[in-house]
């Protein structure tokens, strides 16, 4: 009979404090760098922090793992107010190949390794969810400004939050650049023909890579925006830099003449 097993990731904030997580756990690790953590329990469980605001299950309850999230509450750097999560099915068929169906992966046989490669791309897939409802959420602040300049020639937006706009945006896009890994196989995969098949069998499967370039694409043209919008804004204050230079000579030759009658 088939062995099910359930992989269930949770994104709970922008960041993860995980030299914290392994102190307050002090278990030994079966992996661990300063970015991540892997951790094996008996009964076939195993928990997958990343730093980059992701915990995955394998083995684990509804309650275990909601109790689980919670009691690293302390190290959740920004959590989010709505958890965002995903789930995918490891079936083990011993003597099958390996096959990607929908919400499921069909191997012929699983180990911590198999299951830490699995882990990784549902924890990058739930990761490019929340990076694309943030940049979704930038570009149609862009939208607003765009129609405000297009409807009345006016840019209605201050320089200090234009600033604070272009400071969120790149934000975003460094988080982006050190946290999805799209192009960067797990060092455990180097050495094993099969973990490297499935892997990049999930990469596919997930679409990481396609889902990355839109990414990339909607960074690229709220950044084309910001570029005009901070000449707008530097235009505008060139503008008034003028204004103030012409009328300040207009009080000088005033007074000159007011000086030369008097």
């Amino acid at each position: 009979m088939p062995q099910r097993i359930t992989l269930t990731a949770f994104l709970v904030a922008n960041q993860l404090d995980i030299k914290g997580i392994k102190n307050f756990l002090d278990i030994k690790p079966l992996a661990d760098s300063s970015s991540e953590l892997f951790y094996g329990f008996s009964g076939g469980k195993y928990q997958y922090y990343f730093n980059y605001g992701v915990v995955v299950f394998s083995g684990y309850t509804e309650d275990e793992m909601k109790w689980a999230v919670k009691a690293i509450q302390a190290y959740q750097r920004n959590p989010v107010q709505h958890w965002l999560r995903d789930e995918h099915v490891l079936l083990v068929e011993p003597g099958s190949e390996l096959q990607f169906r929908f919400g499921e992966v069909v191997l012929d046989r699983c180990d911590e390794k198999v299951i830490r490669i699995a882990m990784f791309n549902l924890a990058q897939s739930v990761a490019m969810d929340h990076y694309h409802a943030v940049t979704e959420q930038l570009l149609g602040e862009v939208k607003v400004f765009t129609y405000h300049l297009e409807s009345s020639g006016k840019l209605k937006i201050s320089r200090k939050n234009m600033l604070r706009f272009i400071g969120k945006a790149l934000n975003t896009q460094n988080e982006v650049a050190e946290n999805i890994y799209v192009f960067d196989a797990p060092e455990l995969v180097w050495d094993d023909e099969f973990l490297d098949k499935l892997h990049q069998g999930l990469i596919r499967h997930f679409d990481l890579r396609l889902r990355f370039s839109e990414l990339e694409y909607m960074m690229r043209i709220i950044d084309e925006n910001l570029r005009i919008f901070m000449d707008i804004s530097n235009q505008r204050e060139s503008n008034l830099l003028e204004m103030i230079i012409i009328i300040l000579i207009l009080f000088e030759v005033l007074n000159l003449i007011i000086s030369s009658l008097f």
